[in-house]
């Protein structure tokens, strides 16, 4: 965990799996979050590649008390509340709150492009529903327009880094998070959210912490000890191969495609199933890619600090 307090260290998106009519396998679920926090996660996230776009409002509350009572007891537990209207958000943040999470998280409207003032006030009005941190995430990789520094800054000197942490994953992801470090005098608790491919360099820019996929949580968790211990040698072996498994996701549906694959490789998930209609498929010689990539995140793993 890092030493500045508050939400911190290696906080996993997880995976939803799902059984053949395409509901959640909730016995699954509590596998997953147990094989995370005995990886060594500081917490778990139900986000962007939970599948949250792809669950009716009923699902995502349920998927969201069943992070809280499966992860709670040893940790963070994170729930993305983003929705198309700002009732709705608040409405899924309250939830939250009430289920035992630790922290909501949110992205902006996807179906509709805001101004800056109506940005602001979509975000206030989530803080202002709970007692518990708010994480505002630009996702503009996946949907949006980036989100304006000054506009992030505001936030946090309106309710000050206890409340509101960030996870900005506009391009070019190093400068703008040194912005927008720099605009909040250092102030702002960030999480880098590239799947952990640009870990390394954000780790020297000042982040708290980590919000990866949950395939990976044994090279993410090696490496986030890596870096907090200033071992760079054993950073750089570890980062690389991470680095060059994660660039072959290149979109939401290949996240979820390459995740889930790993997830049965690893004897955490039954299927692969993903709810459609999807954009991406793993073709057999992008999966024997990926495959040759894990053994090496692996041996990396192994290797002695």
């Amino acid at each position: 965990m890092s030493d500045r307090g508050g939400l911190s260290g290696v906080l996993p998106v997880f995976q939803t799996p799902f059984l053949e009519d395409e509901s959640i396998d909730e016995a699954t679920l509590e596998a997953e979050i147990a094989w995370l926090y005995d990886a060594g996660a500081d917490g778990v996230v139900l986000a962007m590649v939970s599948e949250v776009l792809r669950l009716d409002l009923d699902e995502r509350r349920r998927l969201a008390e069943l992070a809280c009572r499966f992860g709670r007891d040893r940790g963070a537990v994170v729930v993305s509340v983003g929705a198309e209207s700002a009732v709705v958000a608040e409405r899924l943040a309250r939830h939250a709150e009430e289920s035992g999470a630790t922290a909501t998280m949110a992205i902006p409207p996807v179906s509709i492009a805001v101004d800056e003032g109506e940005l602001l006030r979509y975000y206030e009005r989530i803080v202002h529903a709970t007692t518990i941190p708010l994480v505002v995430q630009d996702a503009s990789g996946y949907v949006g327009r980036p989100m304006s520094i000054a506009m992030q800054a505001r936030l946090l000197e309106e309710f000050g880094p206890d409340r509101v942490y960030f996870k900005p994953e506009a391009t070019p992801i190093g400068p703008r998070l040194s912005a927008l470090r720099d605009a909040t005098g250092g102030r702002a608790r960030i999480f880098e959210g590239t799947g952990g491919i640009a870990l390394l360099d954000s780790h020297r820019r000042g982040i708290v912490g980590t919000m990866p996929g949950a395939d990976l949580i044994h090279g993410i968790v090696a490496l986030w000890r890596a870096l907090e211990a200033g071992d760079e040698r054993r950073a750089y072996r570890l980062s690389l191969p991470i680095s060059s498994l994660v660039a072959v996701q290149q979109s939401l549906d290949a996240f979820l495609a390459v995740e889930k694959h790993l997830l049965v490789r690893q004897g955490v998930f039954r299927t692969e199933a993903v709810r459609g209609p999807v954009g991406y498929r793993l073709d057999e010689e992008t999966r024997r890619e990926v495959d040759r990539l894990f053994d090496l995140v692996t041996l990396a793993v192994v290797e002695a600090p």
